[in-house]
């Protein structure tokens, strides 16, 4: 069903392993449903600081506008931190080049991990859950920002700033996300206290008028938070925007019982890059110990979301699910009585799960 440029940037930490996995996945997909997916690998993050010095060089930037998707790792490591530049560098500005203001993030409790979760079962049961958050505007990309001296002692300064076309198209997202799901959205804020977010809130209600069909709710970000762990079933879609959704996200992904079990898709102008919720782990880098699972279900958005195949996405999604049923575990979401198994281990038991899912079976 033609060829597809698939842009890797496996970048740092647990990146390469669990994108080794990840890609070994797609291509078995890949070949039972006729996808000729080319995978091209490109520095990103700390590995491409310390190849190049720049941890988006102007090549894998390249190599990501003409690719049909863009496949990340994870960035970020201690030896950064001190640079000039740092991984996270990279990420943001590869989310403004190419256009990524929507962040999807699902978090599903799968039956089989609700014993992983750190709130009680009778909590975390049934949850299933969509954030949608903002990924190019707010107090992350707004000017001035800085650290300047006042009265002789330093200060530091972010500003946050959203225009009315960037609520207008994140609430769109939103919206339409819900109409494919359970027909409900709770818009996120702090109209109380912030001008931007009273804006947000008048956009936000603006758009709501061309969904009849979905229920909207406000909610203060505070206030969020807490019924994120009280009620979590109470959630479908959460609309909010950049540093709000990063915050609740993270959250969200702990209901789960391990953040690396979570996926996410940025999506926008350009094409669209899927990555797991979770860091690189330094400390557990080349131990094969690292769960893949994040990485193998962003995969499966990459198919949904940037090439049309949701059928193979859901198969993806069923390998993940037959795998657990097994009672394999890495060690993040092992449990007493689970087979606890490293990274590697884990991909060769997804593909064996594939090989009795794939059409023709």
């Amino acid at each position: 069903m033609g060829t597809h440029q698939v842009a890797v940037l496996a970048g740092d930490g647990i990146g390469p392993e669990i994108m080794t996995v990840a890609c070994a996945v797609l291509h078995r997909v890949g070949r039972a449903f006729d996808l000729d997916l080319v995978f091209t690998e490109a520095p990103f993050g700390g590995a491409a600081i310390d190849l190049t010095g720049d941890p988006l060089p102007p090549e894998t930037l390249a190599l990501c506008r003409q690719s049909s998707a863009v496949f990340m790792g994870a960035v970020g490591g201690p030896q950064w931190d001190q640079g000039p530049k740092r991984p996270e560098q990279g990420l943001l500005g590869l989310r403004k080049n190419l256009g990524l203001y929507a962040n999807l993030r699902p978090a599903k409790v799968r039956p089989q991990l609700i014993g992983a979760s750190s709130l009680r079962p009778e909590i975390v049961g049934g949850v299933d859950l969509l954030v949608v958050r903002e990924l190019t505007g707010g107090i992350y990309f707004g000017q001035p920002q800085g650290i300047t001296t006042v009265d002789g002692e330093r200060q530091g300064f972010n500003t946050m700033i959203y225009t009315e076309s960037e609520i207008r198209r994140i609430a769109q997202v939103a919206f339409q996300a819900a109409m494919l799901r359970r027909k409900h959205v709770v818009s996120v804020d702090k109209a109380n206290v912030l001008a931007v977010s009273r804006l947000w809130r008048e956009i936000v209600i603006e758009v709501a008028a061309d969904f009849p069909e979905v229920n909207l709710q406000h909610l203060y970000v505070d206030n969020a938070a807490m019924q994120l762990i009280r009620w979590p079933q109470q959630f479908d879609v959460i609309l909010t925007g950049n540093l709000f959704g990063d915050i609740l996200s993270d959250q969200a992904a702990m209901l789960t019982g391990s953040i690396g079990m979570l996926p996410s898709a940025s999506l926008g102008d350009g094409p669209g890059v899927f990555e797991p919720v979770h860091g690189s782990a330094p400390d557990i880098a080349g131990k094969d110990l690292a769960n893949p699972l994040a990485q193998v279900l962003s995969g499966a958005m990459l198919l949904e979301y940037a090439l049309g195949q949701t059928q193979a996405a859901r198969i993806i999604e069923q390998a993940v699910d037959r795998v657990l049923d097994l009672g394999f575990r890495t060690g993040d979401i092992t449990t007493a009585g689970m087979t606890q198994v490293g990274c590697q281990a884990m991909g060769d038991h997804l593909l064996d799960a594939l090989e009795e899912l794939l059409p023709g079976k």
